[in-house]
């Protein structure tokens, strides 16, 4: 069992001031643990509902009869199959005085419930729950994480090959069953094809042309495609930033696989020599650290990009908060230096600071505004 207090902390700040907390993630990702835990620091009466159980669904039949005698927390997990409840919980949630609270658990985006849920604005609010972070298992096992991704069964398994064998069952899983509860019509057959040729442009700017051509549809399809996995929080999509700079600029997202681990398993990599040996290593490598980069910062995704022109100069992730302009890059070597880019995407964007997270043991300054921080050491270093 491994904490995840800072989560727990949050969902229990926003339950204080809302009273319907969503926990977002993609499955396993650990949302039912996380509100059995926050049932227990809760300490008052609490009643959880498990939607793929027939029992509980039997209960929710007549779901506005079962939910309305109830007290203290009410936990409503996968609610994503049955968004009838929505509208129901507005109504209790709206009387006074206000005898229950709702810990919903959806294995969806806000985007993808936003359609069910916009009978609840000003009443609900959203936590995205992602695999584990370098602060929760510790700079000991970032080796460990970055291949086996922050999955908890994927983490935890007793070998690589146990840990790869569950992650191939899960995009298995993920494609065959839970797409299609989601209301995803698209084949399994089709996304699993996309979702492989994706695993090969990770971190690379989305080019709709090219995988419209290798699967014979229309760019709006590839598009559809690549939202359907956004949306289920499997993808991850940085969108371009754009600044006055007089220089053609980039407008098309970078793309990353969500977890490296499932990045690993789609790309055929077992084991850290495996890794180290495939021409992916450094794309893999940016990935995985731009989430603990942003997981760090408890970034919110409007606050992230990436900058880059035609000419050349670029920065792999641009985070901006109120008056901070941050730059990071990625690097997998364990000597990093200032590149001509770098300097020039400093200047040219007004970067407060920029910095190079280096597969290196230290930490160490390259300019008065630039750091490169070891990826060992992000958790001490970054701030």
């Amino acid at each position: 069992m491994i904490a995840r207090a800072r989560h727990e902390k949050a969902v229990l700040r926003l339950l204080r001031d809302f009273p319907i907390v969503a926990i977002l993630g993609a499955r396993q990702v650990g949302k039912t643990t996380l509100a059995q835990r926050i049932m227990e620091l809760e300490k008052g009466p609490a009643e959880i509902f498990d939607l793929e159980d027939p029992a509980d669904l039997a209960r929710l039949d007549d779901a506005r009869l079962a939910l309305s005698g109830l007290r203290g927390l009410v936990v409503l997990d996968e609610i994503q199959l049955r968004p009838d409840i929505f509208p129901i919980l507005r109504v209790l949630v709206d009387r006074r005085p206000r005898p229950a609270r709702f810990l919903v658990l959806g294995s969806a985006s806000p985007d993808l419930l936003r359609q069910s849920s916009e009978t609840l604005a000003g009443r609900i609010a959203f936590h995205t729950l992602n695999g584990f972070h370098l602060d929760e298992v510790g700079p000991d096992k970032l080796d460990r994480l970055w291949l086996r991704g922050g999955f908890p069964p994927s983490f935890l398994a007793r070998s690589n090959e146990v840990s790869l064998n569950w992650r191939r069952q899960f995009i298995r899983t993920f494609l065959e069953r839970d797409l299609p509860q989601l209301g995803v019509r698209v084949p399994g057959t089709t996304l699993s094809r996309f979702w492989s040729m994706l695993a090969h442009y990770h971190g690379q700017v989305w080019n709709s042309s090219e995988f419209a051509r290798s699967f014979g549809v229309s760019d709006k399809t590839v598009r559809h495609y690549l939202d359907l996995l956004g949306a289920t929080l499997v993808v991850r999509l940085l969108p371009p930033w754009h600044a006055n700079v007089g220089k053609r600029q980039v407008k098309s997202p970078k793309v990353y696989i969500g977890d490296s681990g499932v990045l690993h398993s789609l790309l055929g990599i077992g084991d850290a020599r495996d890794l180290d040996r495939h021409p992916k290593v450094g794309a893999s490598w940016e990935g995985f650290l731009l989430h603990q980069v942003l997981e760090r910062l408890r970034a919110a995704p409007e606050e992230c990009f990436f900058w880059a022109t035609h000419s050349g100069e670029e920065i792999d992730c641009l985070w901006l908060r109120g008056r901070r302009r941050w730059g990071f890059e990625f690097k997998r070597t364990s000597a990093p230096t200032l590149t001509r880019s770098a300097r020039t995407a400093l200047d040219l964007l007004e970067l407060q600071r920029l910095y190079v997270i280096h597969a290196g043991a230290e930490t160490f300054p390259l300019h008065a505004k630039v750091t490169a921080v070891a990826a060992s050491r992000l958790i001490d270093d970054l701030m």
